[in-house]
This record gives structure tokens, C-alpha cells and sequence, in this order.
């Protein structure tokens, strides 16, 4: 059966869609973009900081539906701007171990929502 996955902890959904949902063992989640889960306003800085709080953002949704960065199968990762593919890669590689990373996609898009430079969804199972 699917369950619905929601943490305060990450921010509300901006359209009718929710966080994450599971089914049986696997977990998908929404893309997140760099929304402060507090403020709801998107984080200062450039494509760092934002990378940084989308993964953290992922985090704590994962952690909400039993699972984790070290179970996560295959992320897709939106850039506005593939210019920003070093920087993004050195804080996205931060979040796994090089051994037992996840496949990835990445792709440049035109816009993402509020204009962020980065937005990032997972597959992962529960732990």
C-alpha cells in the first residue's frame, strides 16, 4: 500500500504533491529545492549553499520514511546552469561514499521553481 512521507524538518510542498511516498520497501521523494524549511524562502549564496540545503532537505525526508543516503538507488539532479556541475558534484559527493554512491542522472534545465540552481529527487528502500 502507499504510504505518504511528511517531516516538518524538510519544507511543505509548494503544489499538490507530497514529499515522498513509499511503496512496500521503496521510497521516492519529490525533488527538493533549496527552501529553508522554516522560512520557506530559498537560501542565500550560490549553488553550494543551495546544493548543501537541498541535501539536507533530502535528508531529513528520507530519515522520516526509515531510510537514508546509504540506502538511496538513483538520484536525478536538475541544474540551471551545467557551468555549476564542479561545484554541485563537490557538495553532492559529500553525502555519499564513492564505493556505494547511487546511479545518477544529472541534466540542465531551462528554470527550475523559484529560480533556484539546483534541485535533486532520490529513490531509496527503508532500512
Amino acid at each position: 500500500m502507499k504510504e505518504i512521507i511528511s517531516t516538518k524538518k524538510a519544507p511543505d510542498a509548494i503544489g499538490p504533491y507530497n514529499q515522498a511516498t513509499s511503496f512496500d520497501k521503496l521510497v521516492f521523494t519529490s525533488g527538493q529545492i533549496a527552501l529553508d524549511p522554516e522560512t520557506m524562502e530559498v537560501v542565500s549564496g550560490g549553488v553550494k549553499e543551495q546544493t548543501t540545503r537541498v541535501m539536507e532537505n533530502l535528508k531529513a525526508v528520507l530519515e522520516e520514511a526509515g531510510s537514508s543516503f546509504e540506502n538511496v538507488l538513483k538520484t536525478t539532479c536538475f541544474l540551471a546552469d551545467m557551468g555549476d556541475f564542479v561545484a554541485f558534484n563537490e557538495v553532492y559527493g559529500t553525502y555519499f561514499k564513492g564505493e556505494t554512491a547511487p546511479a545518477r542522472s544529472t541534466v540542465a534545465v531551462k528554470t527550475l521553481p523559484k529560480n533556484v540552481l539546483v534541485e535533486v529527487e532520490v529513490i531509496a528502500y527503508k532500512n
